[in-house]
Protein backbone atom coordinates (compact mmCIF):
# COMPACT_ATOMS: atom_id res chain seq x y z
CA UNK A 1 0.00 0.00 0.00
CA UNK A 2 1.08 3.55 -0.64
CA UNK A 3 1.18 4.97 2.88
CA UNK A 4 2.59 8.22 1.49
CA UNK A 5 -0.73 9.22 -0.04
CA UNK A 6 -2.31 12.18 1.74
CA UNK A 7 -4.94 11.63 4.43
CA UNK A 8 -8.38 12.46 3.07
CA UNK A 9 -10.07 15.45 4.69
CA UNK A 10 -13.10 15.09 6.93
CA UNK A 11 -15.76 14.61 4.22
CA UNK A 12 -18.41 16.44 6.25
CA UNK A 13 -16.20 19.52 6.66
CA UNK A 14 -16.53 19.95 2.89
CA UNK A 15 -20.34 20.30 3.08
CA UNK A 16 -22.36 23.33 4.12
CA UNK A 17 -22.27 23.66 7.90
CA UNK A 18 -25.25 22.48 9.94
CA UNK A 19 -25.78 22.12 13.69
CA UNK A 20 -24.71 18.94 15.45
CA UNK A 21 -26.38 16.65 17.94
CA UNK A 22 -25.18 13.69 20.01
CA UNK A 23 -24.43 10.20 18.66
CA UNK A 24 -23.37 7.39 21.01
CA UNK A 25 -22.67 3.68 20.74
CA UNK A 26 -22.16 0.82 23.16
CA UNK A 27 -20.18 -1.00 20.45
CA UNK A 28 -17.77 1.51 18.87
CA UNK A 29 -15.85 4.52 20.22
CA UNK A 30 -14.57 7.75 18.73
CA UNK A 31 -11.04 7.25 17.35
CA UNK A 32 -10.76 3.67 18.70
CA UNK A 33 -10.16 0.48 16.67
CA UNK A 34 -13.39 -1.42 15.94
CA UNK A 35 -13.86 -4.95 17.26
CA UNK A 36 -13.88 -7.94 14.87
CA UNK A 37 -17.63 -8.32 15.40
CA UNK A 38 -18.17 -5.27 13.15
CA UNK A 39 -15.56 -6.05 10.47
CA UNK A 40 -16.50 -7.44 7.05
CA UNK A 41 -14.41 -10.61 7.44
CA UNK A 42 -15.43 -10.90 11.11
CA UNK A 43 -18.99 -10.78 12.39
CA UNK A 44 -20.03 -8.09 9.87
CA UNK A 45 -22.58 -6.73 12.33
CA UNK A 46 -23.62 -3.09 12.38
CA UNK A 47 -22.89 -1.41 15.73
CA UNK A 48 -25.51 -0.20 18.16
CA UNK A 49 -26.19 3.52 17.70
CA UNK A 50 -28.32 5.95 19.70
CA UNK A 51 -28.77 9.68 19.31
CA UNK A 52 -30.34 12.64 21.03
CA UNK A 53 -30.72 16.38 20.58
CA UNK A 54 -31.94 16.43 16.98
CA UNK A 55 -33.42 19.83 16.18
CA UNK A 56 -37.09 20.75 16.26
CA UNK A 57 -38.62 20.13 12.87
CA UNK A 58 -36.81 16.82 12.34
CA UNK A 59 -39.16 14.57 10.35
CA UNK A 60 -36.82 11.68 9.61
CA UNK A 61 -33.26 10.38 9.71
CA UNK A 62 -30.68 8.84 7.39
CA UNK A 63 -27.83 6.74 8.82
CA UNK A 64 -24.63 6.26 6.84
CA UNK A 65 -21.17 4.77 7.29
CA UNK A 66 -18.42 6.11 5.02
CA UNK A 67 -14.66 5.43 4.77
CA UNK A 68 -12.87 8.43 3.20
CA UNK A 69 -9.52 6.60 3.54
CA UNK A 70 -10.32 3.81 1.07
CA UNK A 71 -7.77 3.79 -1.77
CA UNK A 72 -10.27 5.13 -4.30
CA UNK A 73 -11.02 8.70 -5.39
CA UNK A 74 -14.55 8.42 -3.99
CA UNK A 75 -13.98 6.67 -0.65
CA UNK A 76 -16.19 3.69 0.23
CA UNK A 77 -19.80 3.60 1.46
CA UNK A 78 -20.40 0.81 3.99
CA UNK A 79 -23.98 1.57 4.98
CA UNK A 80 -26.86 3.72 3.74
CA UNK A 81 -30.11 3.51 5.72
CA UNK A 82 -32.90 5.92 4.77
CA UNK A 83 -36.42 6.88 5.83
CA UNK A 84 -35.99 6.29 9.56
CA UNK A 85 -38.99 7.87 11.33
CA UNK A 86 -38.29 10.89 13.54
CA UNK A 87 -39.49 8.94 16.61
CA UNK A 88 -36.61 6.45 16.19
CA UNK A 89 -33.54 7.44 18.22
CA UNK A 90 -31.58 4.20 18.31
CA UNK A 91 -30.63 1.12 16.33
CA UNK A 92 -29.68 -2.14 18.00
CA UNK A 93 -26.51 -4.08 17.26
CA UNK A 94 -26.92 -5.90 13.91
CA UNK A 95 -29.88 -3.73 12.81
CA UNK A 96 -28.10 -3.43 9.46
CA UNK A 97 -28.80 -7.01 8.36
CA UNK A 98 -29.23 -7.28 4.60
CA UNK A 99 -32.71 -8.78 4.92
CA UNK A 100 -33.92 -5.63 6.71
CA UNK A 101 -35.43 -7.54 9.64
CA UNK A 102 -33.63 -5.30 12.15
CA UNK A 103 -35.10 -2.08 10.80
CA UNK A 104 -38.00 0.02 12.06
CA UNK A 105 -41.12 0.00 9.87
CA UNK A 106 -40.70 2.12 6.74
CA UNK A 107 -36.90 2.32 6.82
CA UNK A 108 -34.91 0.83 3.92
CA UNK A 109 -31.31 0.08 3.04
CA UNK A 110 -29.82 1.45 -0.16
CA UNK A 111 -27.05 -0.46 -1.90
CA UNK A 112 -23.59 0.02 -0.35
CA UNK A 113 -20.29 -0.03 -2.26
CA UNK A 114 -20.02 -3.81 -1.78
CA UNK A 115 -23.09 -3.95 -4.02
CA UNK A 116 -25.28 -5.36 -1.25
CA UNK A 117 -28.06 -3.99 0.90
CA UNK A 118 -27.44 -3.38 4.58
CA UNK A 119 -24.26 -2.90 6.52
CA UNK A 120 -20.94 -4.08 5.13
CA UNK A 121 -18.14 -3.78 7.66
CA UNK A 122 -14.61 -2.43 7.25
CA UNK A 123 -12.14 -4.30 5.05
CA UNK A 124 -9.17 -1.98 4.45
CA UNK A 125 -6.21 -3.32 2.48
CA UNK A 126 -3.79 -5.30 4.63
CA UNK A 127 -0.95 -3.11 5.85
CA UNK A 128 -2.70 0.17 5.08
CA UNK A 129 -2.83 2.88 7.72
CA UNK A 130 -5.87 3.00 10.03
CA UNK A 131 -9.05 3.96 8.20
CA UNK A 132 -11.74 6.22 9.68
CA UNK A 133 -15.35 5.05 9.56
CA UNK A 134 -17.79 7.95 9.73
CA UNK A 135 -21.04 6.73 11.26
CA UNK A 136 -23.38 9.66 10.71
CA UNK A 137 -27.00 10.27 11.62
CA UNK A 138 -28.49 12.98 9.43
CA UNK A 139 -31.59 14.76 10.81
CA UNK A 140 -33.86 15.69 7.90
CA UNK A 141 -36.74 18.10 7.44
CA UNK A 142 -38.61 15.46 5.40
CA UNK A 143 -40.02 12.11 6.49
CA UNK A 144 -39.25 10.31 3.21
CA UNK A 145 -36.26 11.02 1.02
CA UNK A 146 -37.87 9.74 -2.19
CA UNK A 147 -35.15 7.21 -3.01
CA UNK A 148 -35.25 3.41 -3.25
CA UNK A 149 -32.91 0.48 -2.66
CA UNK A 150 -31.24 0.94 -6.05
CA UNK A 151 -30.24 4.54 -5.34
CA UNK A 152 -26.48 4.96 -5.10
CA UNK A 153 -24.88 6.33 -1.94
CA UNK A 154 -23.72 9.43 -3.82
CA UNK A 155 -27.25 10.11 -5.06
CA UNK A 156 -28.65 9.63 -1.53
CA UNK A 157 -26.07 12.11 -0.20
CA UNK A 158 -26.92 14.65 -2.88
CA UNK A 159 -30.67 14.23 -2.37
CA UNK A 160 -30.52 14.68 1.39
CA UNK A 161 -28.20 17.69 1.28
CA UNK A 162 -31.01 20.24 0.87
CA UNK A 163 -33.09 18.53 3.59
CA UNK A 164 -30.35 18.18 6.25
CA UNK A 165 -31.11 20.09 9.44
CA UNK A 166 -28.26 18.68 11.56
CA UNK A 167 -25.68 15.88 11.70
CA UNK A 168 -24.28 13.66 14.44
CA UNK A 169 -20.94 11.90 13.84
CA UNK A 170 -19.04 9.06 15.48
CA UNK A 171 -15.76 7.98 13.89
CA UNK A 172 -14.09 4.77 15.05
CA UNK A 173 -11.12 3.36 13.16
CA UNK A 174 -9.94 0.02 11.82
CA UNK A 175 -6.62 -1.31 10.53
CA UNK A 176 -6.05 -4.85 9.24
Amino acid sequence: MNLDRPVAPDPYALLPGVPTFELRSTDVRQGIQMDQAFIHAGGNRSPQLSWSGAPAGTKGFVVTCFDPDAPTPSGFWHWVLVDLPAAVTSLSTDAGREDGTGLPSGAIHCRNDYGTLGYGGPAPPKGDRPHRYYFVVHALGVARLGVDQRTTPAAVSFTMLEHTLARALLTPTYRS
